[in-house]
C-alpha cells in the first residue's frame, strides 16, 4: 500500500517535471522564433538599402563620401520601426547653398546661402546667412500604422533614419534616408539639390517622400500631418526695420493674390481650413518656402512669434498642415525654396503643371498701380542698369534722371496752371472783396468758378499731375526697401545701401528718432525744406490763405521725414535726395522759360474773347452751389 503511494507520488512529479520542461521548450522556442524573426528583418531592410543605394548610383554616379558620423546614441523605444544604429550628418551643396541634413527625423537642420552675409561693418562682414536655426529647425511627418490589433502613430521627427549616402548626378546631387518597418517596408525621404546654374532652380531643394510596402501597414486615415518649424536669425542692420518686413504668407490654388499674418511686433496665428499650395517663412530679403508639387495641403495652421530685439533672431514660425493619403497613395513630391527674395528668381517658380506660383509676390511692391510701375518699369530697368553699370549709387542718379524725365510733362503742366493762378490773382481779390461775408460764401464760389471758366483754368490742372506721380513715388517708396539689389552694396560713406547710414552713434535714444544720424536722411531733409519753400512762394502768390499754412506746407513735411526716414535704406534717402534735387532744377528752367506777363496776357485774350458759355461741369457746379444756399436759408 506505501509502495503505491509513493509510485503515485512519482508519476505524478514526473508529469510536473515533463509539464514544467515542455513550457520551457515552447517559451524558449517562441523567443528564438521572435529573434530570427526581428534578426531576418534587420538584414532585409540592409539588403534593400544596398540595393537601391546601388541602384541610384549605377544611374547617377558614384557616392560622395561626405558623411559625418554623429557620436551620441539614440534611445528607441518603438520595436516595431527599425531605426539606424548611429546619427549622421549629411551636406549637399552647389554654388549658391549648403544644406546639412541629420539623419535624426531624415530633415533639414541647416540652410547657409554662399553669396549672401549678414550685415557687419564693412571690413567684418564675412558671417554667411543662415536660414535655419539648428537649434529650432525641425520637419516631421505623422500618420498611422497597424501594429497587430493597435494603431501606432509615426513621427519621423522621432526616428532615426538609415543614411545611404550622398549620390553624384549629372546635373544634381541626392541623399535617401530610409526608415524600415517590420515586414520589409520601408518609408524613404529623397532630396535632391541642383547643380544646373539656372535662377529658378538654384536655391531649390526637392523632396521625394516615397512609400515603400507601406500599404498593408497603413492604418485607415484620409491625411497625413506635415509639420514644419524654424527660427529665423537677425541678418540686417536694424531690427525694427527687418521685422517691420518679416512675415509668414501663404497662397490658395489659383489664385492671383496671397495672404499673409501681417506685420507685429508680437504673436499672430491663424487656422486655414482651406487648400493651400504653398508657406513661406518670409524675412526682408529672404525667404524660405515649402511647395507640395503633387499634391495641396487640405489645411494649414500658421503661426508666429516675434524674437526680442538684441536676442539674435527675428521670428519663430510654424506651420502644421496636411495632405491627402488613401490607400493607393505611393509617396509625395515636395520643393523647398530656401533662398532670397529676388524678383526674376521667384516669378520663375511654378508648380507641376507649369503654373505660376506668384511666390514673387511676398516682395511687397505697393497697391494697385504702384505695383504695376514696379513690376513693369522699376524692377526691369534697374536689372538693365545692374548688368552694365557697377556703382548703384550711379543705377539710382540714371534711374531718377529717367524718371523725372518722364513725369517732366506733368511737372511743366503743373507749374504753368500755377502761373495761370498767379495771372488772375487781382480778379480774385477783387471777388474776395465783393463778397466778404459768410453768407455770400455761394456767390463767391460761383463768382471764381466764372472767372476760372473764362480764364481757361482747371482748379485741377495743379493736383492732378501730382496724383498721377503718386504711384511712381510710392512704388520708388516700396522698391528700395525689398530690393536685395541693393543689399551690402556701398556708396559714399554708406557701407549697406539697403539699411541707414549712420554717421554718428548716439549714446541714448531719441523717442520716434532713433540713437543714431543718417546723413542721407539729414540731406534728404535740407534739400526737401528748400523745395517746400521754394513751392510755397510760388502757390503763396496764388492763394490767400496760404500764408497762414506756412508751417505745415514749409516745416511740417521735412520735420516728419526727418524721424520717419532716419532708420529707413540709405538707398531710399539718396533717390529722395536726388528727386528733390532735380524737381528743383526743373522748376527753376521752367521758370526762366515761361513768361508770367505773356501768360496773363493769353488769360486776358481769352477772357474777352469768352462769351459767358458755362462748362457742364461749371453749371452742375452752380446748380449744387443754389442748392446748397437754399437748404441754408431754410435752416436759418
Amino acid at each position: 500500500m506505501e509502495n503505491n503511494s509513493t509510485n503515485k507520488q512519482s508519476i505524478i512529479g514526473f508529469i510536473l517535471i515533463g509539464l514544467v520542461f515542455f513550457g520551457y521548450m515552447l517559451y524558449n522556442n517562441y523567443q528564438m522564433e521572435k529573434y530570427n524573426e526581428q534578426l531576418a528583418v534587420e538584414q532585409l531592410a540592409e539588403s534593400v538599402a544596398a540595393e537601391a543605394s546601388a541602384a541610384v548610383a549605377e544611374q547617377q554616379g558614384e557616392q560622395k563620401a561626405d558623411v559625418v558620423a554623429v557620436t551620441e546614441p539614440l534611445v528607441v523605444a518603438d520595436p516595431f520601426i527599425i531605426d539606424g544604429a548611429e546619427q549622421r550628418e549629411v551636406v549637399l551643396e552647389n554654388d549658391y547653398l549648403t544644406l546639412t541634413l541629420s539623419t535624426v527625423g531624415g530633415q533639414i537642420t541647416d540652410a547657409t546661402l554662399k553669396q549672401h552675409t549678414k550685415y557687419a561693418p564693412k571690413e567684418e562682414r564675412n558671417e554667411l546667412v543662415k536660414l535655419f536655426d539648428p537649434t529650432s529647425a525641425s520637419f516631421d511627418m505623422s500618420f498611422y500604422v497597424k501594429d497587430g490589433l493597435k494603431n501606432v502613430k509615426v513621427v519621423t521627427a522621432e526616428h532615426n533614419f538609415v543614411c545611404q549616402g550622398v549620390v553624384e548626378g549629372a546635373d544634381s546631387q541626392s541623399v535617401t534616408f530610409t526608415l524600415p518597418f517590420k515586414g520589409g517596408a520601408a518609408l524613404n525621404f529623397v532630396y535632391t539639390l541642383y547643380n544646373s546654374k539656372s535662377e529658378e532652380r538654384d536655391y531649390l531643394v526637392g523632396l521625394d517622400v516615397q512609400f515603400s510596402a507601406l500599404a498593408p501597414l497603413m492604418a485607415n486615415q484620409t491625411s497625413i500631418g506635415v509639420d514644419w518649424r524654424t527660427r529665423s536669425y537677425q541678418n540686417e542692420r536694424s531690427y525694427k526695420n527687418e521685422n517691420m518686413y518679416t512675415s509668414l504668407y501663404y497662397r490658395h490654388p489659383g489664385e492671383t493674390g496671397i495672404e499673409d499674418l501681417g506685420v507685429s511686433e508680437g504673436n499672430k496665428s491663424k487656422n486655414v481650413s482651406t487648400s493651400v499650395d504653398w508657406v513661406a517663412f518670409k524675412q526682408q530679403y529672404f525667404t524660405s518656402a515649402i511647395i507640395p508639387q503633387s499634391v495641396d495641403f487640405t489645411y494649414a495652421d500658421v503661426a508666429y512669434q516675434t524674437m526680442p530685439e538684441k536676442s539674435g533672431y527675428i521670428k519663430e514660425y510654424s506651420m502644421a498642415a496636411a495632405v491627402p493619403y488613401t490607400p493607393q497613395t505611393d509617396g509625395y513630391k515636395f520643393d523647398f525654396y530656401l533662398g532670397p527674395n529676388k524678383f526674376p528668381v521667384l516669378k520663375k517658380l511654378t508648380d507641376a503643371n507649369g503654373d505660376s506660383l506668384n511666390l514673387e509676390r511676398v516682395i511687397p511692391l505697393g497697391w494697385i498701380f504702384s505695383t504695376y510701375v514696379s513690376r513693369w518699369v522699376v524692377i526691369p530697368l534697374f536689372t538693365f542698369l545692374s548688368k552694365y553699370i557697377e556703382s548703384f549709387g550711379l543705377i539710382i542718379l540714371i534711374l531718377t534722371l529717367l524718371v523725372k524725365l518722364i513725369i517732366s510733362p506733368l511737372t511743366y503742366k503743373s507749374y504753368l496752371s500755377t502761373a495761370k493762378m498767379r495771372a488772375v490773382r487781382p480778379e480774385l481779390e477783387a471777388i474776395n472783396a465783393k463778397y466778404p461775408r459768410q453768407e455770400d460764401a455761394m456767390k463767391k464760389q460761383q463768382a471764381t468758378m466764372e472767372l476760372y471758366n473764362k480764364a481757361g483754368i482747371s482748379p485741377m490742372s495743379g493736383c492732378l499731375p501730382m496724383l498721377i506721380q503718386m504711384p511712381i513715388l510710392i512704388a520708388m517708396f516700396r522698391f528700395f526697401p525689398a530690393s536685395i539689389e541693393l543689399r551690402g552694396k556701398s556708396f559714399l560713406w554708406s557701407d549697406d545701401l539697403s539699411s541707414y547710414d549712420s554717421i554718428l552713434d548716439l549714446p541714448f535714444n531719441i523717442p520716434f528718432y532713433g540713437d543714431h544720424i543718417s546723413l542721407f536722411c539729414l540731406l534728404m531733409v535740407v534739400v526737401l525744406f528748400g523745395y517746400s519753400y521754394m513751392n510755397y512762394k510760388q502757390t503763396a502768390a496764388t492763394q490767400p490763405q496760404m500764408p497762414g499754412m506756412k508751417f505745415m506746407t514749409v516745416y511740417m513735411m521735412p520735420i516728419m521725414m526727418l524721424f520717419w526716414f532716419n532708420d529707413y535704406s540709405s538707398g531710399l534717402c539718396y533717390y529722395y535726395l536726388l528727386s528733390n534735387i532735380i524737381t528743383m532744377l526743373m522748376m527753376l528752367g521752367i521758370r526762366a522759360l515761361v513768361d508770367d506777363d505773356k501768360v496773363r496776357a493769353s488769360i486776358h485774350t481769352k477772357m474777352a474773347n469768352t462769351k459767358g458759355k458755362k462748362s457742364r461741369f461749371q453749371q452742375r457746379y452752380e446748380e449744387l452751389m443754389r442748392q446748397q444756399e437754399q437748404l441754408n436759408k431754410q435752416q436759418r
